[in-house]
């Protein structure tokens, strides 16, 4: 898998200064947890859920959740189970046809390297699928159940997590993964009341924290569960409103990060909050999108569907979620992505930035390679490494590319 695949290879080579590099299944989860990107949310009830995995992988989806929780009714979850088993051993079926008409078309041993360096996988074509579950037993049922096509699931979210109810969870994911023998990896999710209100929540995060040290090895990143967190007061952010503009829940992610976001090696990734807006009603305040950028490249049709769709909000939350210290996004629509993964690209200034950091072993100051700011070795290495690492699987933006051009590129079809 590679991010921006979708686009035309000559077109590539404009947009980027250093390419996105491939990423497998079996890559270490520092760098899958990274190239996780928008993670796109869809109820395990989807009628054409293997297809709508397959549409979405052509559109850039590098990650999506099927959900049987929160998104599904209470006495709709046999069914839901039922159709994602279903769907996926039929998704399987199809991408093991696939591969093997590619192996008869190019001769066995080419198609056998592609699947040894996969580690076997047939599952080209098909985004890191994760199955949220509302009960423990649910993952070692479905994957029983889906045989063979367990390989296709990369691993499970742990929704309402808590150190008392995420024992069972990571518990029963250990056991599926050694019967199994897949490396099935946890996203638990933070979002119940106690690790929203205050005079819990450092308690309940650093419970949290301790047991997740102990499963380090299956813990891919850490959830934020902004519409749960929202519900605890009652409340629903508007599209023209960040969550970071929802006090109380932005002081919980504060805490999040502040606990299990760290940089001193005892963190993990933490994600993005969810983005639940499509389109737009009547607008209160004004756009968040300048127009000048979009102007200077002839752009304003993109700009004003932005806007229609809200995505501006969108564009700012992403923006105040990297200088937060999260790392991509959970989010309900497709259209979504683009913008996320737009984002997600390092600007060429970014990366002069961290490599001229990153070479000076012994600490001090420098002016930077476009002689804007200051860089400093010690403080701002942490930083350096954790761009460095989205370097490798967004890319760097050629020196004259701007945000503009990658979302157009990365929303084409």
């Amino acid at each position: 898998m590679r991010h921006f695949d979708h686009i035309d290879a000559a077109y590539r080579k404009h947009l980027f200064y250093r390419h996105p590099r491939p990423f497998g299944r079996h890559d270490d989860p520092a760098v899958l947890a990274v190239a996780l990107g928008a993670t796109l949310y869809c109820p395990a009830t989807r009628p054409e859920l293997a297809g709508d995995i397959e549409k979405a992988a052509r559109r850039g989806v590098m990650s999506m959740v099927v959900c049987l929780e929160d998104a599904i009714g209470d006495d709709e979850v046999p069914e839901a189970e039922a159709n994602l088993v279903a769907q996926l051993r039929d998704l399987h079926a199809r991408r093991a046809d696939d591969r093997d008409g590619r192996g008869e078309r190019d001769g066995r041993g080419e198609r056998d390297g592609r699947a040894e360096r996969d580690g076997g996988r047939s599952v080209d074509g098909v985004p890191l699928l994760f199955v949220r579950v509302r009960d423990p037993r649910q993952i070692g049922d479905i994957a029983a159940r889906l045989g063979p096509a367990a390989e296709l699931v990369s691993g499970f979210v742990l929704p309402k997590f808590t150190a008392p109810s995420g024992g069972a969870f990571l518990d029963a994911l250990e056991d599926t993964a050694a019967r199994t023998g897949l490396p099935l990896l946890a996203m638990p999710v933070l979002e119940s009341p106690e690790a929203v209100h205050s005079e819990s929540r450092t308690e309940v995060l650093h419970d949290v924290a301790r047991l997740l040290a102990k499963h380090r090895d299956r813990v891919l990143a850490v959830r934020i569960g902004a519409t749960d967190m929202s519900a605890a007061y009652g409340l629903r952010r508007p599209p023209d409103l960040t969550i970071y503009d929802i006090r109380p829940v932005a002081a919980a992610i504060t805490d999040i990060v502040n606990v299990l976001g760290r940089a001193d090696g005892s963190g993990f990734v933490v994600t993005g909050p969810v983005w639940e807006y499509f389109s737009a009603g009547e607008r209160m305040f004004k756009p968040q999108l300048r127009q000048s950028p979009f102007e200077a490249l002839r752009a304003a049709p993109l700009r004003q569907r932005l806007i229609t769709s809200d995505l501006d909000g969108l564009i700012r939350e992403v923006h105040l979620d990297k200088a937060n210290g999260l790392t991509g996004k959970t989010v309900i629509h497709p259209t979504h992505v683009a913008a996320v993964h737009a984002l997600s690209v390092v600007t060429h200034e970014e990366y002069c930035d961290a490599a001229d950091i990153l070479g000076y072993a012994g600490g001090g100051a420098m002016a930077s390679s476009y002689a804007n700011k200051m860089n400093e070795a010690k403080p701002h290495r942490a930083w350096a490494e954790r761009l460095m690492l989205r370097a490798r699987v967004f890319g760097v933006a050629a020196r004259d590319v701007t945000f503009v051009e990658l979302l157009e590129a990365a929303d084409r079809r």
